[in-house]
C-alpha cells in the first residue's frame, strides 16, 4: 500500500495536475502520470557508442521518474558500457538499474524517443540529434541530421531531457506543436540556431576541483553531467560536496541520484559514493551555507551552485568564491519549467539578485486536489505544509544542469561567458541572455580523456584510489 501523501511524500510532478486544475484529487493526479508511458528505440551503433549510451541513459534516468507508465527500450543491448556513467555493465543491465525495461520488439503503442538512424515509427516520435556543442530534438520523420560521433559529450544529456520535455509537454497537452517542431540549445552560442553550428571546438579540457553547493534536483544533475565528461580515469576531478539535507521519498522523483533504497542517508554521502565509484574524489561538508561559510585558497575557485533559498543565494558574494555558477528553477504551475543561470561575480551583486528571502510564492490551496485532501481530514497544518512544496520535474534540472557545467567548459576553451541567461523549456529558442568577455578559465583543469573509455577503466581508477 503506498503511503499516504504529505509534503515528504508527494510526487513532485504530481503536484502540477494538483496545482494547476487538472486534477480534482491527488490520487487522480498520480493516475495521470501511471498513463504516461514510452518506448525508445536505439540502433546498434548508437547502442555501442559513448554518445549514444548517454542519451539513452539519461534518457531512462529522467523518464522513469515523469512518465510512471513505463520506459520500454528495444535495441541491441548485450554490449558493454562506456563512459563513466553507469560502469561495469553491460548496457540492458544499466537501463534495468535505471528503472527502464527491455523489451525485443516494440509492444503497445507509445509515443517513441528514436536514438541513432532507426526508421521512424508512428507519430507522435522524437528522434535525438547532437552536433559540436548542440543537442534536442527532432520529429523523427526528419531525415538528413546524423548525430555527430564527436559532439562534445553533454549534448546527447541534453537532447535526452529535451525529448522527456517534449513528451511530458505531448501528454499534458499544454503545447500544440510539441511532436511537430524541432527543440533545442547550443551550449557554445546560447543564441544560435542549434542546428546550424558547425565551428565549435573540439572538448579538450576539463575542470579538475568544484564546489557543489546544494544536492538536490540541481546538484544531482551536475554530478550526473560531470560523469558525462571524458574524465582520465586515473586522475579524476576532486568534487567538494556540501549539503545538510537527507534523501527524501519526494526526492526519487526530481533527483537523478536518488532513489527508495536511498531515503534517510545523508544528500553528501549518497552522492560522494555514486561519484568515488566513478573515479571522482571527494570531500564533504555538511554543515548549512551560511554567514559564516568563507572560500580559502585551498578550496576548489569554482562553485555550482543549486539551492532553492533566497537567503542562501543572496549571501553568495559574501563567501569570497572567485566564480559562482548556479542555477535556479521555476516553482509553480506555470513557472516550472522556467531556468535562470547566473554567474558570480557579476555587475550586480548577488545580495541585489535576490533581495528577497524565500517564500511569497504561488498558493494553490484553493485548487479542488486541496479540497479534497481537506474533506478526507488532513489538517490545515498538512493541508498547508503540502502547498508550500514546489511544482518540481527532473528534466528541467537536467537541462539546467548542462547549462551550468557548460558555462566553465567555455571558459575553458576560450569562449564567450554568460552573467544571466534564462528560458523556459517549453520554448528554448527564446533563450535572453547578457553575453561577456571572460578572461581564460584559471581555477584548475585536467586535459579530456579518450571518449571511448571503457567501465573497466573507471573500475580501475577506483580501486586505484581505494589503494591510496
Amino acid at each position: 500500500m503506498p503511503a499516504p501523501i504529505d509534503h515528504n511524500t508527494l510526487h513532485r510532478t504530481a503536484k502540477y495536475f494538483m496545482d494547476s486544475g487538472k486534477a480534482p484529487t491527488a490520487g487522480a493526479a498520480m493516475d495521470l502520470l501511471r498513463g504516461f508511458a514510452v518506448n525508445v528505440e536505439i540502433d546498434a551503433e548508437a547502442a555501442a557508442s559513448h554518445l549514444g549510451q548517454i542519451a539513452l541513459l539519461s534518457f531512462v534516468n529522467l523518464a522513469r521518474r515523469t512518465f510512471l507508465g513505463g520506459v520500454e527500450v528495444v535495441g541491441q543491448l548485450d554490449v558493454p558500457t562506456i563512459g563513466l556513467l553507469m560502469p561495469g555493465m553491460t548496457l540492458d543491465a544499466a537501463v534495468r538499474a535505471l528503472g527502464g525495461s527491455v523489451a525485443d520488439a516494440p509492444g503497445m503503442r507509445r509515443p517513441t524517443i528514436v536514438i541513432g538512424g532507426g526508421a521512424a515509427p508512428g507519430a507522435p516520435a522524437w528522434r535525438l540529434h547532437w552536433k559540436g556543442w548542440s543537442g534536442g530534438v527532432l520529429p523523427a520523420s526528419w531525415t538528413g541530421h546524423v548525430p555527430d560521433a564527436a559532439a562534445m559529450p553533454l549534448t546527447p544529456m541534453l537532447a535526452a531531457a529535451v525529448a522527456v520535455s517534449e513528451a511530458f509537454s505531448y501528454f499534458a497537452g499544454d503545447h500544440t506543436m510539441v511532436g511537430r517542431r524541432a527543440a533545442g540549445l547550443s551550449l557554445w552560442d546560447l543564441s544560435g540556431d542549434w542546428l546550424m553550428v558547425g565551428t565549435d571546438p573540439a572538448l579538450a579540457l576539463l575542470p579538475s576541483r568544484l564546489w557543489l553547493l546544494g544536492l538536490g534536483n540541481l546538484g544531482q544533475a551536475y554530478a550526473w553531467a560531470l560523469a558525462c565528461l571524458p574524465y582520465p580515469a586515473l586522475a579524476g576531478a576532486e568534487l567538494l560536496l556540501q549539503d545538510f539535507d537527507i534523501v527524501g521519498v519526494s526526492n526519487d522523483s526530481t533527483s537523478m541520484l536518488s532513489s527508495l533504497d536511498l531515503v534517510g542517508r545523508k544528500k553528501t554521502r549518497a552522492v560522494a559514493v555514486w561519484l568515488e565509484a566513478r573515479g571522482f574524489t571527494t570531500i564533504i561538508e555538511e554543515r548549512r551555507f551560511n554567514q559564516a561559510t568563507r572560500w580559502s585558497p585551498d578550496d576548489p575557485g569554482a562553485v555550482l551552485c543549486g539551492v532553492d533559498s533566497g537567503t542562501v543565494r543572496s549571501g553568495l558574494d559574501d563567501a569570497g568564491f572567485p566564480l559562482i555558477v548556479e542555477a535556479g528553477l521555476g516553482a509553480g504551475p506555470n513557472s516550472f519549467r522556467s531556468i535562470a543561470i547566473h554567474t558570480l561575480p557579476a555587475s550586480r551583486p548577488s545580495s541585489q539578485i535576490w533581495r528577497s528571502a524565500d517564500g511569497g510564492g504561488f498558493d494553490p490551496s484553493n485548487m479542488p486536489a486541496y479540497d479534497a485532501l481537506k474533506s478526507e481530514g488532513m489538517d490545515d497544518c498538512g493541508l498547508a505544509q503540502l502547498a508550500s512544496r514546489t511544482v518540481g520535474v527532473p528534466f528541467v534540472g537536467a537541462i539546467a544542469a548542462t547549462l551550468v557545467v557548460a558555462e566553465l567548459l567555455r571558459r575553458l576553451h576560450g569562449g564567450p561567458g554568460s552573467e544571466v541567461a534564462s528560458l523556459s523549456t517549453l520554448s528554448l529558442e527564446e533563450i535572453e541572455q547578457v553575453a561577456m568577455e571572460t578572461p581564460i578559465y584559471s581555477h584548475g583543469h585536467l586535459e579530456a580523456g579518450d571518449t571511448t573509455l571503457k567501465s573497466e577503466d573507471a573500475k580501475a581508477a577506483s580501486a586505484t584510489r581505494a589503494d591510496k
